[in-house]
């Protein structure tokens, strides 16, 4: 099992998350996005970064709608995929969000279903942020969709098995040190592996201290993919909008 602080680098690029994560409901993704850029009113010209895409899917469906989009992660292997897809108005790079990426570069950026949190310290939370602020024109948008922290926490389902394409994963999940940990161990072709997800249970009241350390403005909060507000204690998402 990988122990180091970048557990993510290692587990999104391994096939198996993948299978494991296969069945997501992307007609809820495409809701989302579609819902989000009829609120945002992206112009044709504008330039929208996909941050943390994944396979890129959601960057190839934003482009479906007409939009010019990059699609940055740190996995080569998900990259790789996204790059298939590649064409005009269209591109994917291996990336960092630490980092910044093209300086002033992106009317939106955004970062969809929880691919934030993973960081081991507030000081990598902040300087993530301030490289979304530096990537953004001025003026330009960043949305963050995360969980709300406080349901998950309440609703947390400690242990389930899940069968995906012959492979049995045994999840668990508990809260450590202020993380949601959850373990994921399975066998395929007689070899057992374990891997770890750990992502911060960050509130809505820690997220602006966040953002206070930062040149971006929280100007909006959505509980939901259908963008209805944001409520502590029943709403599924916390979706941030801030300003550069």
């Amino acid at each position: 099992m990988s122990n180091n602080n970048n557990w993510f680098a290692s587990w999104f690029d391994s096939p198996h998350y993948h299978i494991l994560y296969k069945n997501r409901d992307f007609k809820e993704a495409e809701f989302f996005l579609q819902n989000l850029t009829e609120y945002l009113k992206p112009k044709p010209e504008n330039k929208i970064l996909d941050l943390a895409c994944g396979a890129g899917r959601h960057s190839i469906f934003l482009n479906n709608l007409g939009y010019n989009v990059t699609g940055v992660d740190l996995s080569p292997n998900s990259i790789k995929t996204a790059s298939e897809s590649s064409k005009e108005r269209l591109n994917f790079d291996v990336h960092d969000m630490r980092e910044i990426y093209k300086e002033n570069s992106f009317d939106f950026v955004l970062n969809m279903f929880t691919s934030f949190g993973y960081f081991e310290s507030d000081e990598e939370n902040v300087k993530m942020l301030n490289s979304v602020e530096k990537t953004l024109k001025p003026n330009g948008t960043f949305v963050l969709d995360f969980f709300n922290a406080e349901k998950v926490i309440r609703d947390l389902v400690k242990e389930e098995t899940k069968e995906i394409e012959g492979v049995q994963f045994d999840l668990k999940r508990e809260l450590v040190d202020g993380q949601i940990v959850k373990h994921i161990d399975f066998k395929d072709q007689k070899r057992t592996f374990s891997f770890q997800e750990k992502v911060q249970a960050i509130s809505l009241s820690d997220f602006e201290n966040l953002f206070s350390h930062t040149g971006l403005k929280i100007i909006a909060t959505f509980g939901d993919y259908s963008l209805n507000e944001f409520d502590s204690n029943n709403s599924d998402r916390l979706i941030i909008v801030a300003k550069k």
